[in-house]
């Protein structure tokens, strides 16, 4: 019987999207960074 290779699990979205905005972060306060995530994914228009 050939032995079969184990592959990685797949981590999701949210845990890779978590990951990266804790990168992102670095030493700012959640109560101000939160003003820059919520510029990001609202952009103005105009």
């Amino acid at each position: 019987m050939a032995k079969q290779k184990k592959e990685p699990k797949a981590k999701a979205i949210e845990v890779t999207l978590w990951e990266a905005a804790n990168k992102l972060r670095g030493s700012v306060e959640p109560a101000e960074y939160k003003h820059v995530v919520l510029g990001l994914s609202r952009p103005e228009i105009g």
